[in-house]
């Protein structure tokens, strides 16, 4: 079972409408960046096993479709009876269309952002250091690639557990 998808103007008419209700797939993190109000909260990493909204149809989105449409078996069978879609290209297609978002411009970056840009400054810093000083400061990006092949194998990123640790990824209680 998977999900169709959905075209983000068929959805914004059918929210408008009333008829659909949104799920967001997204981490907590993206989420508290930019949201559509009113919309359920369902990380993919963490599915509730609570039911779904009550609605006519339920539309899950992430940023840009590739999420939802990947976990669409699991998003299917947690839909319940009812008609389920992806929403095609993401809330940044909902946004074109017109649904409201709302925005924290104040939230921090989500953390896999914040691992990207730590881990290419890294990469980048050890070979123009290997270039400029000593060849040894290879050894910096060879270290910043091994890591993130290890975070993708084994889904424990060291990194990013460190990025949630800093005081500006802290939301206060």
């Amino acid at each position: 079972m998977t999900l169709r998808m959905i075209a983000a103007d068929q959805a914004a008419a059918l929210l408008r409408d009333g008829r659909a209700a949104l799920v967001d797939v997204r981490e907590a993190d993206e989420r508290a960046r930019a949201h559509v109000p009113g919309s359920a909260h369902w990380p993919l990493s963490r599915l509730p096993d609570s039911p779904p909204p009550r609605a006519e149809v339920l539309l899950f989105h992430c940023a840009s479709g590739a999420r939802t449409s990947q976990a669409g078996g699991a998003l299917a069978a947690r839909a319940g009876a009812g008609e389920a879609f992806a929403v095609e290209g993401g809330l940044a297609a909902l946004r074109a269309a017109g649904v409201p978002v709302a925005e924290d411009r104040r939230a921090p970056l989500p953390i896999m952002r914040q691992v990207q840009i730590v881990a290419g400054g890294l990469a980048l810093l050890g070979a123009v250091l290997a270039a400029a000083v000593h060849p040894g400061f290879i050894a910096l990006s060879g270290v910043v690639g091994a890591g993130l092949v290890m975070a993708g194998v084994t889904g424990f990123c060291p990194m990013a557990n460190a990025l949630a640790a800093m005081p500006w990824n802290r939301r206060a209680a």
